[in-house]
């Protein structure tokens, strides 16, 4: 018998100035532990933890600090991160990155590959994206206390931006999340997954969301974590009975919000996220299920130190 807690957070978006709040001006160096220092504590409590990176580790910018900028052909942010951020993410308690959003292609080929690398060197683990077709065939399941937990990651598109080859980046197609799905019920005790899905901006799912979320609970994903709309979504908690006519309970979060993000389009909402905590518990038998969740919501806060304007994750109310 055992009991873990998974938790997951919303996107990760680092946009321009919050990188440029974060930047040491002496040593051209960044420090972005302040940002996180007020949640660290609900983030490291946990077994396994989960954020979704909605941006690249591209490599230093040939223009001083111009970290984000713009896709010549669609006019889209392309978003890029100083290295700095990967360890402070592991410092954070951080385990696990989900890699295949919209934003993963956005310094190409190259910058796909760079971001995998800076994430292997600082012990953070990955899904959703690719370096090799091996790599891309390579199922993550983390396990603790004797709980294998298996976690997939999709995207709906990536900007408009090509992938070169297919296996780099998961997309969100119903045959593969499937086989996905199979592949990992037999070497599992329970399966996450996560989803770059929904419309932006908009505080309830659309059809297609609700549509992937039930295609995965019938094929065994016992929880579903979206990401996408910067904006929270419903977490909606019941029993679902899959195709093997197995029932268990099953959580769907349609979106966790932004963790952290400058405000876009004026737009309060999307400088609020939520902490999703999962209670994971097996028993003597071997059998896994959903206990419980837990909600601990969060938000950006602003404010200006010494003329600079600062950014910080705290619990929302604070």
């Amino acid at each position: 018998m055992a009991s873990i807690t998974v938790a997951a957070i919303g996107d990760l978006l680092m946009k321009a100035p919050i990188i440029a709040s974060a930047r040491k001006s002496k040593t051209n160096s960044y420090a972005f532990g302040p940002m996180f220092a007020k949640v660290a504590p609900s983030l490291r409590n946990n077994d396994i933890m989960i954020g979704n990176l909605e941006t690249t580790f591209s490599g230093t910018p040939k223009q001083l600090g111009k970290y984000e900028t713009r896709a010549p052909r669609t006019g889209y942010p392309a978003f890029n991160c100083p290295d700095t951020l990967a360890s402070t993410l592991k410092r954070c308690g951080f385990d696990l990155m989900t890699t295949a959003n919209n934003h993963c292609m956005d310094g190409g080929s190259a910058g796909l590959r760079r971001t995998l690398r800076i994430l292997d060197q600082h012990g953070l683990k990955h899904t959703g994206t690719a370096r090799t077709p091996a790599e891309s065939r390579k199922k993550t399941i983390i396990t603790a206390k004797g709980i294998r937990v298996g976690v997939l990651s999709y995207t709906l598109g990536t900007n408009s931006i090509p992938v070169p080859k297919p296996y780099m980046v998961n997309k969100i197609y119903e045959k593969k999340m499937i086989a996905d799905l199979a592949s990992l019920r037999q070497r599992t005790d329970f399966i996450i997954v996560c989803v770059h899905f929904g419309k932006e901006f908009q505080r309830t799912p659309n059809a297609k969301q609700r549509h992937i979320v039930q295609l995965l609970f019938r094929n065994g994903a016992n929880a579903v974590l979206g990401a996408h709309p910067h904006v929270l979504q419903p977490v909606v908690l019941k029993k679902v009975t899959d195709k093997r006519g197995v029932t268990k309970r099953r959580v769907a979060a349609y979106s966790l919000g932004n963790f952290i993000s400058t405000k876009l389009r004026k737009n309060p909402y999307t400088q609020q996220g939520l902490i999703l905590k999962l209670k994971i518990h097996k028993d003597a038998q071997g059998r896994t299920d959903l206990t419980g969740i837990t909600r601990v919501r969060t938000k950006v806060r602003t404010s200006v130190v010494n003329g600079r304007k600062v950014y910080r994750v705290v619990p929302a109310g604070n």
